[in-house]
């Protein structure tokens, strides 16, 4: 029977889905295609580097290319290794420093990849070139306390690298100190502060890319050439408060298993162990998350919603996608309370 109450509507969606193994990440197709045109028609075909470290997974990828995208965006070895396996190497760049390139020349000496590292010190330059990887990046700090070089070191660094026989295709910069800023206007101001030191370092360096920015500022920063969003495609709680166009695709589906009536709460087989964590808790549509543990986490009703019952099934919503993804072996794609598909998430591990 019909229902207007979202609530009920939400228990009957997940009682139509088959029996899953749980927790089981679920991703629901509308809201996948949504974000899919929604990112295209701002950043269309090649001005769209995704960062696969957000999805994890070879399936999404090709998803991504089949619309147009056909470079990535890298974390790990592991995920350039995986695309270019896949026949998705058309243009590959790591976005991390290594000192042992030789497995990235071995993509680029095997010819089924195009392989961009960066670099961002001298023995990163030396680690390029002993591998065999051709062509570089020039990463620079723009604010984010991690890696890259201090702007004004840039065209000095892109020397070296062209003096050692390296092609440098242009710089890097990722204002992620900036990307969750809640304050529209103070995430607007930072990421210009931030793209004005790497067009500085881009002006040194030369090359025809800039590369950076993330979900977080994909309509703030027009400073780049491709933007390296990858949350987007499958979204969290912490990038949905920011209060983007993207909808929530990915969730955790868990199983109530324990229910304590006289106080008013009960316990879901969806814990640490099974979510990013880092950007705080998850969430429950109509509760109140308490907190997580290893296995478990504990919640409760708020006014209005009924208890659960053991044996229920709920929606957990993770705060950060991207250590969640890398928790779970496959994704069930669902249209409505129907499994129509299995993704696998194969680009795991380094």
């Amino acid at each position: 029977m019909a229902t207007d109450d979202p609530m009920d509507a939400e228990t009957a969606e997940l009682a139509a889905l088959p029996p899953l193994p749980t927790p089981a990440p679920l991703v629901r197709l509308e809201a996948l295609e949504h974000n899919l045109a929604m990112m295209a028609a701002a950043w269309p075909g090649n001005a769209l580097r995704p960062h696969v470290k957000a999805f994890k997974s070879t399936a999404l990828a090709r998803l991504l290319a089949d619309r147009g995208h056909p470079g990535f965006c890298c974390a790990t070895i592991r995920e350039m290794e995986g695309l270019a396996a896949a026949g998705l190497g058309q243009d590959l760049l790591l976005a991390n420093e290594v000192l042992d390139a030789t497995r990235l020349g071995a993509l680029v000496e095997s010819g089924s990849a195009r392989v961009t590292v960066a670099v961002d010190s001298a023995e990163t330059i030396g680690a390029a070139v002993a591998g065999g990887v051709p062509e570089v990046l020039i990463d620079v700090n723009v604010g984010l306390p991690r890696c890259g070089c201090p702007p004004e070191s840039a065209g000095l660094l892109a020397g070296q690298a062209r003096a050692a026989g390296l092609v440098v295709r242009g710089v890097m910069g990722y204002e992620g100190h900036v990307v969750g800023v809640a304050d529209r206007a103070a995430r607007e101001a930072g990421v210009a502060e931030s793209m004005t030191l790497l067009a500085e370092a881009h002006r040194a360096v030369g090359g025809e890319v800039v590369s950076g920015g993330g979900t977080g500022t994909w309509d703030l920063n027009r400073w780049v050439t491709e933007l390296q969003a990858g949350s987007f495609l499958l979204m969290d709680t912490a990038y949905a408060a920011l209060g983007l166009p993207f909808r929530m695709a990915l969730s955790v589906l868990g199983t109530v298993i324990s229910v304590n009536r006289a106080q008013d709460y009960a316990v879901a087989d969806v814990g640490l162990k099974a979510l990013g964590m880092d950007h705080g808790n998850p969430r429950i549509e109509g509760f109140r998350v308490w907190f997580c543990s290893d296995e478990h986490v504990t919640f409760a009703p708020r006014e209005g919603v009924a208890l659960p019952r053991v044996g229920d099934r709920v929606r957990v919503l993770p705060a950060h996608v991207d250590p969640t993804v890398a928790y779970h072996e496959r994704f069930f794609v669902v249209r409505g309370g129907e499994v129509v598909d299995e993704w696998p998430i194969d680009l795991r591990g380094w």
